[in-house]
C-alpha cells in the first residue's frame, strides 16, 4: 500500500454538496408494501429553532397499528438541501427514551429535488425497546449543524416547517418499520425501498469469488503468501509517526470451530513504542461486486489506561495516481471507538471515495455514520455495482451512496487497526487493542444481500472450504 493513499487520513471528514437539481415537488407513498401484520406507525414533528445555527427537528414516533413494534426495527428519515461543500455532524439533545438507545446517519438522496438531496435518518438501538398499540416515544429532541459551524439554510429544506411549533403529523417525514415503507411522502423518486434482506432466497450460483476463513498458523505461515495476502511490516502512515507496523502481531487462533485472524495495535504514549497492524491483498483486483467481512470491533484495551483514538478498519482502496485523479477509488468500514478527527466518542464511518489531494488538502467523498457503540461482532457488508454504492451493518442497510462514486480501476481488500495520534491517551503505561475478523468474502459483478452472504459463507463452511479464490487478474 502506498504511503501517501492512507497519510490522508487526518481528515475532516468532509463530504461532497450534490450539485445536481432534477424535479420538483414530491409523489405520495401510494401502495405502500404492507409491513407485519398490524405494524404501522407515524412520526409527529415540530421545529425548535428557525435560524442558521442549526436543524432541530424535534420527533415522536407513534404506534398507530394493532401489534407491539420493536423500535430497533423503526427508521424515520427528515429530508433537507445541504448547503454548498457542507458536511453535517448529528446530535441528540435529549429523548425520553435515551440518547444513548438513538442513531443518526446522513445519507444521499439517489434523485436529488430541488428542496432535497441528502436525509438524516434516525435509529434506535434495541435498548430503547418496543412501543404498544397507541403508545409514542416522547420527545426526541434532535439536531444537525454544519460541521465547521457555519451558517445554514433551512428554508429550502424539503421536511423544515417553520410554522410547526407543536407537535403534530407530518408527512414530510418518512418510516419504515423493518424496511417496510409505512409512513410519509418522500421527495419525488425518493421513496424508501424495502431492505433487501429476504433469507428465502438463495445467492446467485457461479461467478468468481474470494473466501478466507482465515485458518492459519501465524503471520509467517507460508498460505498466507500463497493465498494473495501481505502482512505489512513496512514503515510510514496513516497514524502516529515513528510507529511500527508488527506484522508479528497479526495472529491466528480458533474460536469455537472457526478460526479468527487477530490485529493487535499497542503503545506506550510515545511513537517508538506504537506497533500497528494490517493485513491486504498483494492483488489490486477487486472491483464490483460484493464485500464482506465479520469484524468484532472493541471499545477498551485488554489492559491499561483506555482512551487513545483508535481506528478499526475493513475497506478497499487502490493508489491515487495524482492529486484529484479521478480513477481514485476507497470504500470504507472505520471505527473509532475513542472518537477522534473531532468526533469526542465512538462513531462508525462508511465512507465512499472519488478523490482527494492530501496538500493543501481537498475530499471528494460521500458517508454516512452513526454515534454509538460497535464493541462486538457485526457483520459488514458493501455492495458496488454501476448506480450505487451500499453498505450493511448486521443486515440493516447503514449508507448508501450514488454512482458518482463507483470505481474506474479495480482495488486491493484491506484490515488494519492503528492510532490517529497519541493526544487522546497520553500516559506511558502500555496498553493494547485487538480487532479480529472471522472470515473475509468478496464475489464479483454480483449485488447480494445480507442473508445472501450469510448462506454463501455457510455453504463455504458446510463443505469444508477454508479457501477459494477465482476471481480473474485485472485486466
Amino acid at each position: 500500500m502506498s504511503d501517501p493513499t492512507r497519510t490522508r487520513k487526518l481528515r475532516l471528514r468532509a463530504a461532497l454538496a450534490v450539485a445536481a437539481v432534477t424535479g420538483l415537488g414530491a409523489t405520495a407513498l401510494t401502495a405502500l408494501p404492507a409491513a407485519a401484520a398490524g405494524e404501522t406507525v407515524t412520526v409527529q414533528y415540530r421545529q425548535s429553532a428557525t435560524g442558521s445555527d442549526q436543524v432541530e427537528p424535534w420527533l415522536k414516533v407513534v404506534n398507530t397499528g394493532t401489534t407491539s413494534v420493536p423500535l430497533s426495527q423503526v427508521k424515520v428519515r427528515y429530508y433537507f438541501k445541504a448547503d454548498a461543500g457542507a458536511s453535517y455532524t448529528y446530535a441528540c439533545s435529549w429523548a425520553v427514551k435515551g440518547c444513548a438507545n438513538l442513531t443518526g446517519t446522513f445519507g444521499t438522496l439517489a434523485n436529488p429535488t430541488a428542496t432535497a438531496d441528502r436525509y438524516l435518518e434516525v435509529g434506535f438501538t434495541a435498548g430503547a425497546g418496543s412501543l404498544a398499540p397507541g403508545a409514542d416515544t416522547g420527545d426526541m429532541q434532535l439536531r444537525f449543524h454544519r460541521s465547521n459551524w457555519q451558517p445554514l439554510n433551512q428554508n429550502d429544506d424539503y421536511s423544515f416547517g417553520p410554522d410547526r411549533t407543536t407537535y403534530a403529523n407530518w408527512s414530510k417525514v418518512t418510516a419504515t418499520v423493518g424496511g417496510v415503507p409505512v409512513w410519509g411522502t418522500a421527495p419525488a423518486g425518493n421513496e424508501p425501498t424495502p431492505t433487501p434482506t429476504d433469507p428465502t432466497t438463495p445467492p446467485p450460483t457461479g461467478g468468481a469469488a474470494l473466501f478466507d476463513d482465515f485458518d492459519y498458523t501465524g503471520h509467517t505461515d507460508p498460505a498466507i503468501n500463497a493465498h494473495g495476502w501481505s502482512v505489512r511490516s513496512n514503515s510510514g502512515g496513516p497514524g502516529v509517526p515513528g510507529a511500527t507496523w508488527a506484522p508479528e502481531n497479526v495472529t491466528f487462533a480458533k474460536e469455537g470451530t472457526n478460526s479468527i485472524m487477530n490485529l493487535r495495535t499497542s503503545t506506550a504514549g510515545t511513537g517508538e513504542s506504537t506497533r500497528h497492524t494490517e493485513i491486504l491483498t498483494r492483488a489490486t483486483k477487486f472491483k464490483n461486486g460484493t464485500y464482506a467481512a465479520r469484524v468484532r470491533f472493541s471499545d477498551a484495551p485488554l489492559s491499561g489506561p483506555d482512551g487513545d483514538r483508535v481506528v478499526q478498519t475493513f475497506f478497499t482502496i487502490n493508489d491515487l495516481k495524482a492529486p484529484m485523479a479521478d480513477d481514485y477509488a476507497e470504500y470504507d468500514f472505520e471505527y473509532l471507538p475513542n472518537g477522534g478527527w473531532g468526533e469526542p466518542a465512538n462513531i462508525l464511518y462508511t465512507t465512499s471515495w472519488e478523490t482527494y489531494r492530501p496538500d493543501p488538502w481537498e475530499a471528494v467523498n460521500a458517508h454516512s455514520e452513526v454515534r454509538a457503540s460497535y464493541a462486538g461482532w457485526h457483520d459488514l457488508v458493501v455492495t458496488v455495482d454501476d448506480t450505487a454504492i451500499v453498505y450493511y451493518v448486521d443486515g440493516q442497510e447503514f449508507g448508501r451512496h450514488d454512482s458518482r462514486y463507483i470505481p474506474e480501476r479495480p482495488m486491493s481488500i484491506n484490515f488494519n487497526q492503528w492510532l490517529i495520534d497519541l493526544a487522546g491517551q497520553t500516559s506511558t503505561t502500555p496498553r493494547a487493542y485487538d480487532q479480529k475478523v472471522d472470515y473475509v468474502l468478496h464475489v464479483k459483478d454480483q449485488v447480494l444481500t445480507p442473508a445472501q452472504v450469510a448462506a454463501k459463507v455457510s455453504a463455504y463452511r458446510s463443505a469444508g472450504t477454508k479457501f477459494e479464490d477465482s476471481v480473474p487478474a485485472a485486466q
